[in-house]
């Protein structure tokens, strides 16, 4: 008879299983179907539709779980990046020849470079993320959303957004709760599993100047939303708390974590230093 389908629809917190049973049919029926937008997987602002992936399983033993880890980007992802290293590599003066995600390290390796000092590179990749913006959407955010029920509706709002727009920076991640300092709960954290970014620069410094406290200041004085980013240097997630203040540059963690294992600067220091490994990354 005909094979049985497995159906997964893509929401707001990644692939969820919604039905179906195993055939035998191969691992190239892939169909990817636009579904209708519906209200309770995303707020009405999103221009991504959610995605309904048909999928026939059978006597190959496919592990779906191990399918819905895995993020590929799209066309529209392709465009994100793009857009992002063009402005990149305009406030840096300067691009890479290499192609795609490659290009953009190298791009953001040379942002690292030309910086004066950690404050100017800083400064510099808040600027690349203000440009992503038309001025007057950012003004009206931090008027008219962010006061509206203490902060929660925005912070909740650009946890969804992010989680929808960044995977291809980052890779896959999902909306998870955390903890705000008065107690309260909200929906607004991002949780990376293994951050593509990191794990492509192989360095902290990166991570910190170009990415970490950027973001956060960028969130907090251009869309009024506090945000508190917590890397993680040993597996390469990391989690976005959106609603929850972050410290002081000088009484970040973050700051005082030793380079890296993959860093290729830190492989040659450990031989001059005999392995000792336990400064803080200089580039931090």
């Amino acid at each position: 008879g005909k094979p049985k389908r497995k159906i997964f629809a893509q929401g707001e917190f990644g692939n969820e299983a919604i039905g179906g049973a195993s055939s035998s049919t191969s691992l190239h029926n892939f169909h990817y179907l636009p579904k209708p937008l519906s209200g309770e997987c995303l707020p009405s602002l999103f221009p991504i539709p959610p995605i309904v992936l048909l999928h026939s399983t059978g006597d190959s033993s496919v592990n779906a779980d191990a399918l819905r880890s895995e993020y590929k980007p799209g066309l529209v992802e392709d465009l994100f990046l793009d857009v992002f290293r063009s402005k990149m590599a305009k406030e840096v003066g300067w691009d890479s020849e290499k192609p795609g995600y490659e290009g953009l390290i190298e791009v953001a390796n040379r942002l690292m470079l030309t910086g004066r000092s950690s404050s100017y590179t800083r400064d510099a990749a808040v600027r690349i993320l203000v440009s992503l913006f038309p001025p007057f959407l950012l003004e009206l955010y931090k008027l008219l959303i962010s006061p509206l029920a203490g902060g929660k509706v925005a912070a909740i709002m650009v946890a969804r957004v992010t989680q929808v727009t960044c995977q291809w920076l980052m890779g896959k991640c999902t909306v998870n709760s955390v903890d705000l300092p008065g107690g309260k709960s909200w929906e607004s954290g991002v949780l990376v599993e293994r951050c593509k970014y990191l794990e492509e620069s192989k360095c902290i410094g990166i991570c910190v100047n170009t990415c970490k406290l950027p973001t956060q200041t960028f969130f907090n004085n251009y869309m009024g939303v506090p945000l508190l980013m917590e890397p993680n240097f040993t597996d390469y997630s990391c989690q976005f708390k959106f609603g929850v203040p972050a410290p002081l540059p000088e009484d970040d963690s973050a700051l005082k974590e030793p380079c890296l294992e993959i860093c290729p600067a830190a492989s040659s220091r450990r031989q001059v230093s005999q392995g000792d490994n336990t400064g803080q990354c200089p580039k931090a």
